[in-house]
């Protein structure tokens, strides 16, 4: 069979077979090999019918036989009953909603047989087992033969047809569990795939890594890492093969990577003459010094935007350490330069206009949030910024209200935004809407980069002539270098790891069930002395009656009511939730920044960017429903100020695993060492969001394992440097280019 065959071609599916597969997302025999095992199970001790005891796990050699698929009388449920054989006796098996077993061995084959044995000591039987034919003459009597079990990654294992035994027969010490869905099993995956590689489909898939790259790491080739995956004799094999595959999606990956970045490397950039006096001047402005951490990244920025090539940077602070402050003064080292044209130019009106700034913010209320940020900072200096959301436009200054921004039509901002009247524009997705079009678009910043799609991203930077402008990418969730590295291959990055000094340091503590008037009283101390509170919830709306036991989660609305009725009736409650309307939200936040509302009920919509210096208190109920690093955003609402803040968690639940996760919250509050423990006990797509990236398992390991991922990241792109478009490597290109497809899928 071939790898590109369909799977229907090779294989009897029933109708849920079918859907289920196509759940998976599997159609071809190569994506059925690339389908791999979530664990392994140890086989039970080899022993014999005669010895059977219930509730152990055994392997057994001999004949099966008399299969039968039918359904039961009074549940209607299939079941599949036949009769295994050895020298010592006989032991019935059935296995459940597997009609198709009947059909995948013949009758009286010779197998080895793993299961847990059931029923009675007087009438045992084997549920569900796993089986597989082996030559006759196998098992404990007939040798079998070892195999050379592999080593580490970067140790020397054998490859193909060294020490691997290529017999898929052969006695295996561990068995394979594939992840599942409704309609098919793993037992299914289990033959289906063995079948597969006794055709030797898994020897003509061409292998994306390059010879030398394996040789130079001691990494299994392709066919031999599928058996090593589906087929190990041991442990030690399936953990080599595990390897091998990390290897394999991360270097694709950065293959992706490498290739965007040698794009972006080949186009012209705007130059900005003069950055660091602009920066200077602007730091001399504002009324406290940078941090050393900040300067440093403004320091990075202006470098690259005197290079050779546009600027691709990722900027990453932890909660407070004043990203937007390294924003605001690039974008007026930016804002101060003009670009000059021909005087013989007949498309610009003008010989020389100043260079422009996008901002754009994933939210209504953080872009309103950061206009408000950038009046402030540019109050004093002759520079025009603007608003554009889907809610409305403004602009800055007003003639009409001095001091203040101004509502116009979207009509006018765009025109002065194309002829270049507006310097600064910040706003949401409205931003990248065709009617949107700069004069001069020399530096694109996105904030809270990973909340949009890749073609949001580049569509914010879409060329409009042959200059493209410089990109920075800014994130307040601090990220595990590693998942940086992987996720963000194609930028530079700078880390902002310090806080503004004057912030005080907030005090974290997990709150249970009967203490929970105790930690109302602490807020109510709070709000007394005139400070404010957020209390989060993880839904908006309660669930219905009849669902209540498959989620207890307190709602926002239903803990608003509770709260301003029964626990703080004497201050004021406000409700901020995503479905709300857009100047609900505006109001609602209006009356909060101001102190209308002491006690703000929201959902997580307050996660990022939220400035209100005044809340101390922060609540967040449903704790172990969120993640570290989720949790840490939230937490650092509150962090805006010299007022001591403190963080109340109530979790619903407290099971091991979220008791682990609040009591590392608790002891902590530095986000990147967080953010490490988020990547080791929930994974990297808790953090960043794993469908958009599409790293699968494995790959989800390999994030845990640093030199793997240098190694990788070393080799895509120096083999990138080499050969560009991958013209020697077609296997490479062919998966690079999937891969990319699917990350630039919206």
């Amino acid at each position: 069979m071939s790898p590109e065959d369909p799977i229907a071609k090779h294989f009897r599916l029933a109708h849920a077979q079918a859907a289920a597969l196509r759940k998976l997302g599997l159609a071809t025999i190569r994506e059925l090999l690339y389908h791999f095992p979530a664990r392994y199970e140890a086989q039970g001790s080899e022993s014999s019918t005669r010895e059977l005891v219930a509730g152990t796990k055994v392997t057994l050699y001999g004949t099966l036989s008399k299969l039968k698929a039918k359904k039961l009388w009074k549940s209607r449920r299939a079941i599949t009953e036949g009769w295994f054989e050895d020298a010592t006796g006989r032991v019935k098996c059935m296995w459940f909603n597997q009609p198709y077993i009947a059909s995948y061995v013949s009758d009286g084959s010779f197998v080895r047989l793993a299961g847990t044995v059931g029923g009675s000591e007087k009438s045992p039987y084997i549920a569900n087992p796993e089986f597989e034919v082996v030559p006759p003459g196998s098992g404990p009597a007939g040798g079998g033969g070892t195999c050379r079990r592999p080593a580490g990654l970067f140790e020397k294992i054998p490859t193909h047809g060294s020490g691997l035994r290529q017999n898929v027969g052969a006695k295996n010490s561990v068995i394979p569990v594939y992840p599942e869905s409704r309609g098919i099993t793993s037992l299914w995956f289990y033959h289906a795939i063995r079948r597969v590689c006794g055709s030797g489909a898994h020897k003509n898939i061409e292998d994306p890594i390059p010879e030398n790259i394996r040789k130079k790491y001691h990494l299994p080739d392709l066919a031999t890492a599928l058996l090593y995956i589906h087929t190990p004799e041991k442990k030690g094999h399936a953990e080599a093969a595990r390897k091998r595959f990390a290897f394999e999606e991360i270097f694709i990956m950065q293959t992706v990577r490498a290739q965007e970045r040698a794009l972006n490397d080949s186009q012209t950039p705007f130059r900005i003459s003069d950055g660091g006096a602009h920066a200077e001047k602007f730091l001399e402005s504002i009324s406290f010094p940078p941090t050393r951490a900040q300067s440093r990244a403004i320091a990075d920025i202006l470098k690259d935007f005197s290079g050779a090539h546009p600027m691709a940077r990722l900027l990453e602070g932890d909660v407070g350490s004043g990203k937007t402050l390294v924003a605001a003064a690039v974008s007026y080292a930016v804002i101060s330069n003009r670009r000059t044209f021909p005087r013989e130019s007949a498309t610009v009106p003008h010989s020389s206009a100043s260079l422009q700034v996008a901002y754009m913010a994933p939210t209504e209320i953080l872009a309103t949030q950061h206009f408000q940020s950038f009046i402030e900072y540019f109050r004093h200096l002759p520079i025009n910024i603007a608003l554009i959301t889907g809610s409305g436009c403004w602009k800055f200054p007003s003639k009409v209200a001095r001091g203040k921004p101004t509502a116009i039509s979207r009509t006018q901002l765009l025109k002065w935004v194309e002829n270049g009247e507006i310097a600064m524009v910040v706003g949401t997705h409205a931003l990248i809407q065709k009617s949107v079009k700069f004069q001069n678009l020399a530096l694109a910043i996105v904030d809270e980069q990973h909340r949009f799609g890749v073609n949001q991203r580049k569509a914010l930077i879409r060329r409009t002539d042959a200059v493209v402008p410089h990109f920075l990418s800014m994130t307040a969730t601090p990220i595990p270098r590693t998942l940086a590295l992987t996720l963000y291959g194609d930028l530079d990055i700078s880390v902002l790891d310090e806080l503004p000094p004057g912030r005080a340091k907030v005090t974290t503590k997990i709150i249970k069930k009967e203490q929970r008037s105790e930690a109302y009283e602490s807020v109510r101390r709070e709000l007394a002395v005139g400070r404010q509170a957020f209390v989060v919830c993880p839904r908006i709306e309660e669930p219905d009656p009849e669902k209540m036991n498959a989620l207890q989660a307190r709602s926002a609305k239903a803990e608003a009511k509770h709260l301003q009725k029964d626990v703080f009736p004497e201050f004021k409650v406000g409700l901020l939730h995503g479905t709300m309307a857009q100047k609900e939200k505006d109001n609602c936040m209006q009356d909060f920044v101001s102190g209308k509302i002491q006690i703000l009920v929201a959902t997580s919509v307050v996660e990022v960017g939220i400035n209100v210096p005044n809340a101390t208190v922060m609540m967040v109920e449903g704790a172990e429903r969120f993640g570290l690093a989720q949790l840490h955003q939230l937490r650092g609402r509150i962090m805006r100020s010299s007022h001591p803040p403190h963080c109340f968690l109530l979790p619903e639940t407290f099971g091991q695993v979220s008791s682990k996760r609040l009591k590392a919250l608790e002891k902590n509050d530095d986000g990147f060492k967080l953010a490490e423990a988020d990547l080791e006990t929930r994974g990297a797509g808790d953090l960043l969001g794993r469908r958009q990236w599409g790293i699968s398992d494995i790959g989800m390991e390999a994030l845990k394992n640093p030199r793997l991922i240098q190694a990788a990241r070393e080799e895509a792109f120096a083999l990138v440097r080499e050969d560009p478009a991958l013209e020697k490597h077609q296997e490479l290109a062919a998966r690079a280019a999937m891969v990319s497809r699917a990350l630039h899928s919206e």
